[in-house]
């Protein structure tokens, strides 16, 4: 299972006092000396955090992969069309919520993903769609040509007893083998910290995790390179 790592909440504390640091650009370079093996951004239409000059230069830099967290709407897709990330995962985006709030309803939008995935590939850009681990979703995705599907593991994350948590680890194990029979990759994230990590080593289908807020909570303790390791042995080995 690889690990991608969000690097959002560097440029939320660089933006709270209006300066350069601490830079994200160097941290997601901190995060793949340390094993990730991708980094993920989310260019939000409010640019709360990251910003297009952050995605521009990420994208030069890097040398794993970038995968960009986008809403479909005309300003970031023709963004994401220049700069051409090696995947764009598209999200629904509310501009009061703190952090995405859950999956995409594919079936209600059919039309404007299908549209928006068909721009993408046209720039050779693969496509993740995140979304609820619903069969019905993951059905959708595929018939509109998604490449990925990102299980939102939110719910699973915020479940308050040991029997919520594992039945829907249940519904998340059930739709990561679901997809994959569509020839969906699979990938998860919204929540995930070093505690509930482990138990996703046992989902064989799910190809990535994608994990922000508890390394950098993690960094700010340990540093960058540290926090990513810790994260990467316990994916690695439990």
């Amino acid at each position: 299972m690889r690990l991608a790592i969000n690097v959002d909440h560097v440029a939320t504390l660089r933006n709270a006092r209006k300066e350069f640091l601490p830079d994200p650009v160097a941290a997601a370079l901190a995060a793949e000396k340390a094993g990730a093996d991708g980094i993920v951004v989310h260019l939000r239409e409010d640019r709360r955090h990251i910003n297009e000059r952050d995605v521009r230069i990420l994208r030069q830099v890097i040398s794993t992969k970038l995968d960009l967290e986008m809403a479909a709407i005309d300003e970031i897709i023709k963004i994401a069309c220049d700069v051409k990330p090696e995947l764009a995962t598209i999200v629904p985006e509310k501009r009061m919520e703190l952090t995405t709030e859950g999956g995409l309803n594919v079936i209600d939008n059919i039309t404007n993903l299908k549209e928006t995935i068909q721009i993408l590939h046209k720039h050779n850009i693969e496509v993740s769609l995140f979304i609820e681990p619903e069969i019905n979703q993951i059905d959708a995705s595929a018939e509109i040509g998604a490449d990925f599907i990102e299980i939102h593991t939110g719910i699973f994350a915020n479940c308050s007893s040991e029997e919520e948590q594992f039945d829907e680890l249940e519904r998340i194990r059930n739709a990561a083998k679901h997809a994959k029979k569509l020839g969906l990759g699979v990938n998860a994230g919204h929540g995930l910290n070093y505690q509930n990590i482990k138990v996703f080593r046992e989902i064989k289908e799910i190809d990535e995790v994608s994990i922000g807020h508890a390394i950098i909570a993690k960094a700010i303790m340990v540093g960058m390179e540290a926090a990513v390791r810790e994260m990467r042995d316990l994916i690695r080995f439990g």
